[in-house]
């Protein structure tokens, strides 16, 4: 599938980091290195605009590395980009640690998946049909 895609920043288009990748990465867009304090919550510029079909969406997921090495995550995960959406796409990244991180400038700060989906329509009714789970939630199918 192509998309339309306008790329401002100083780095190159999002790219797949193996042959069998799902999620892009996006890159920080940022002249400098950003120092962000624990708890921080700081919007980091792209500088990537994207045009998708109808029918589609942009999925903004963390990096596994960055949360695991350095606590580092996104506080709307996934985040969406809808397919009218032609602002600058920005990440919503938290520091979770107890250290300040420091971002660098073209560091890889997330992962972009392009995903279909499909519009809902309601039906109402007054009931539902049982299944086998019912009305448990959280943690109500154990431990197996």
């Amino acid at each position: 599938m192509e998309v339309k895609i306008v790329n401002k920043s100083n780095y190159g288009l999002p790219e797949y980091a193996t042959q069998h990748s799902a999620g892009m990465d996006l890159r920080a867009n940022t002249q400098e290195p950003l120092t962000i304090n624990p708890l921080d919550r700081v919007l980091i510029p792209t500088g990537i605009f994207i045009e998708l079909p109808e029918g589609y969406e942009a999925q903004i997921r963390p990096r596994s590395g960055l949360a695991i090495k350095h606590g580092i995550g996104l506080v709307n995960s996934p985040g969406t980009i809808d397919a009218d959406y032609r602002g600058e796409i920005k990440v919503i990244v938290v520091n979770l640690s107890n250290q300040p991180f420091v971002l660098q400038p073209g560091e890889r700060i997330a992962q972009m998946v392009v995903a279909q989906y499909q519009k809902t329509e309601w039906k109402e009714c007054e009931t539902l049909e049982q299944s086998q789970r019912g009305k448990g939630g959280f943690g109500s199918t154990g431990t197996k």
